[in-house]
């Protein structure tokens, strides 16, 4: 599970997410499927659910949808939103 970090406030709607990180006094804007993911992370549901549930959602083949949700997950730790 990747948690998003203590330090970080957002605002989550159907277009997508807004990430406030106080700590490094930044803004990181999220399109839709990014919120849905951030929101899910937020809720503490375990990666490998996120990735079945959208698959569901969208009608998408879930390898795609691991494969990027995945690069999606290497992109917030890169930017210290989760845990490493």
């Amino acid at each position: 599970m990747s948690t998003p970090m203590s330090h970080l406030r957002s605002v989550v709607d159907h277009d997508g997410a807004v990430i406030l990180d106080s700590k490094y006094n930044s803004i990181l804007t999220l399109n839709a499927t990014g919120g849905y993911v951030w929101e899910k992370l937020q809720q503490g549901q375990l990666i490998e659910d996120i990735v079945r549930q959208l698959a569901q959602e969208t009608l998408t083949e879930i390898s795609i949808v691991e494969r990027d949700v995945r690069e999606f997950l290497e992109e917030l730790k890169s930017r210290r939103l989760v845990p490493a």
